[in-house]
């Protein structure tokens, strides 16, 4: 079968769709023609996975700042009413 699954004949022959993306590569689920979904191999997944994630020297070399979220907003303080100690 080739690399494309409609999603009537994916459900029922889902064996099958794993088996292919296994031997075959990556297999893609269709609905009404369209393509919404791709099954590959988990190892697969993991490279591109990887390659996707920025690593730490392009992030500190990168001319725009990422400085966003590193450090919590400040929270309002309400001060305590002091005890007399007299």
């Amino acid at each position: 079968m080739s690399n494309k699954w409609p999603i009537h004949d994916a459900e029922p022959g889902f064996d099958e769709l794993i088996d292919a993306a296994l031997s075959e590569g990556p297999q893609v689920v269709t609905k009404q023609g369209v393509d919404v979904a791709v099954v590959v191999e988990v190892e697969q997944w993991r490279r591109l996975e990887r390659k996707a994630a920025p690593d730490l020297k392009k992030l500190l070399l990168a001319p725009e700042a990422r400085t966003d979220n590193l450090t919590l907003p400040r929270r309002k303080y309400c001060r305590r009413k002091s005890s007399a100690l007299d």
